[in-house]
């Protein structure tokens, strides 16, 4: 029987066929204020790979501290099946967490954690999730992915490890992602190793996902989606700003760059963006200074000079015109 015509056929991976494999079973350990969005895009494609194929490929156990369920940030709670060592296998435990601070104090956590890696289980962070595994010395040495606003503050807090703003990370048996929808590619990466890529696309197909993405994919959109513009000199030229903002350089050597004179480029950005090159260049420094003012412990003058102003002062001028504040204030509004 042919394909209805302009109907795309269908195809549906065939099964490998592992009748004596037990399934790959696959533990979330859920922190309060866990990001909806990310346990998602993981576990469901864990239950997208079993329909397909018609079988339980994998399996999936949800933890709490306490075994009561746990309060998304979006408010919703979700049940769980245990409290952290109930003595079920696990090959793969992944804790999913949406603040910087999980699990501080947890101690039970951090034993739990460990007693799994000596156990041989694969352990990993979903969104912020890499915090609970850094206070559980289990990230040292590795390479970590986690959401592009809070590497500042990890890389400062945790400078043993070797943080990366990659999509997600597999570094051995340690599995990391940004957050969001990241998490849907790391678990696609997961299906791809253990059942073949025609069933990880089969997944993203299910959840129109056009593609899967890489590793090394950026979290960020590209500079031209995010602006809205399709000027490729101007977009060279903005890129390039938001490399160099530690020693900033003057317009004329941007413009140099991507081969257009000052006045051009001028022109480019009154044109698209209703700025000045100098104007969206110590926007975009500013943005980084307030990043790292509130995520960080870094002093002041660090935090200025890291992001190019020649003097303290200076930064705290330049700030409170844009954002209507001193940075001290920023530091004291945060802390109070």
């Amino acid at each position: 029987m042919t394909a209805q015509r302009g109907r795309r056929p269908v195809h549906r991976a065939a099964p490998v066929g592992h009748p004596d494999r037990a399934p790959y079973v696959v533990g979330f350990y859920l922190v309060p204020q866990f990001p909806m969005m990310a346990f998602a895009s993981a576990i469901e494609p864990l239950r997208a790979a079993n329909r397909l194929r018609g079988e339980r490929l994998f399996d999936w156990r949800l933890y709490s501290r306490d075994a009561a369920p746990v309060r998304a940030s979006n408010g919703l709670d979700i049940a769980v099946h245990a409290a952290p060592d109930d003595g079920a296998r696990i090959d793969l435990l992944l804790v999913c967490a949406g603040t910087r601070e999980p699990a501080i104090g947890d101690a039970a956590a951090g034993k739990w954690l460990r007693a799994l890696v000596r156990r041989n289980v694969a352990v990993g962070g979903i969104s912020l999730g890499a915090y609970v595994l850094a206070r559980a010395g289990l990230l040292d040495g590795r390479r970590c992915a986690l959401h592009w606003e809070s590497l500042a503050a990890f890389a400062e807090q945790f400078p043993r490890i070797r943080t990366t703003s990659d999509l997600f990370v597999v570094d051995g048996d340690r599995r990391t992602c940004s957050g969001g929808t990241a998490a849907l590619d790391m678990m696609l990466h997961l299906i791809t190793e253990r059942d073949g890529r025609a069933l990880a696309n089969d997944v993203s197909e299910q959840f129109i996902h056009p593609r899967i993405r890489s590793m090394q994919d950026p979290q960020r959109m590209a500079v031209q989606t995010r602006l809205g513009i399709a000027n490729d000199k101007l977009i060279a030229a903005i890129a390039f700003m938001e490399t160099a903002h530690d020693e900033p350089r003057p317009v004329r050597e941007i413009a140099a760059r991507v081969r257009l004179s000052p006045r051009q480029l001028e022109r480019l950005f009154a044109k698209y963006l209703a700025a000045s090159p100098s104007q969206h260049y110590l926007k975009l420094r500013l943005d980084r200074a307030r990043t790292m003012l509130l995520q960080t412990t870094r002093p002041i003058l660090d935090i200025a000079v890291a992001c190019g102003f020649a003097s303290a002062s200076h930064f705290s001028r330049c700030y409170r015109t844009v954002y209507g504040r001193r940075p001290s204030d920023e530091r004291h509004s945060l802390s109070a």
